[in-house]
């Protein structure tokens, strides 16, 4: 998770995955940074088993690809130093999503009408029990996947397609009711 909670590594990251293979050069014209930082910081990624070498391009060209998509941060876990990184990252990760929403909203007019449309956001207050919500975000998983095979084999991807990036978030609104929590334990 350290390894990822680098500003410059999580725009390769994102880059390859959106993007396919790509060299240090094609990357950083790509997220705006040199050819030499990219580099560094793509070995970086590769120490750690997040990117990979995609064989050689022309000449001394050498593309980078990424060896898994996306990353789940589980429950916090007795590690401290890991949850604490596991918070960097999610945190930066959310920042950058969110301004990637933030422009798409601003800019939204400058798109085709048929693109206008995308993108949204919606708010709800789900009243559920904790086995209700974990059933809840199994279904929006499957729901927010249903096109991941597209972004693993580019051939699958129809004509006239960009990528769409959705973000789901789920959380308790308020800390639960430990008087509640005891009297309905059973009630699941």
């Amino acid at each position: 998770m350290r390894a990822l909670s680098h500003p410059v590594r999580l725009a390769l990251i994102e880059a390859l995955t959106v993007h396919g293979a790509l060299t240090a050069t094609q990357a950083g014209q790509l997220i705006e940074e040199s050819p030499t930082t990219c580099s560094f910081h793509l070995r970086q990624l590769a120490k750690f088993g997040f990117v990979e070498e995609a064989g050689r391009g022309p000449g001394r060209a050498r593309p980078w690809r990424v060896t898994r998509l996306g990353w789940t941060l589980d429950s916090p876990a007795e590690d401290m130093e890991a949850n604490a990184a596991g918070e960097a990252l999610a945190g930066i990760t959310l920042q950058r999503q969110l301004e990637r929403h933030h422009q798409f909203s601003r800019r939204r007019s400058d798109y085709p009408a048929d693109w206008q449309r995308t993108g949204g956001e919606s708010h709800t207050v789900w009243w559920v029990t904790p086995n209700e919500a974990a059933e809840l975000q199994r279904e929006i998983d499957d729901l927010v996947n249903r096109f991941r095979d597209r972004l693993e084999d580019p051939a699958l991807r129809p004509g006239g397609s960009s990528p769409v990036e959705v973000v789901v978030l789920s959380h308790l609104f308020l800390a639960p009711d430990p008087v509640t929590q005891t009297s309905e334990a059973g009630a699941d």
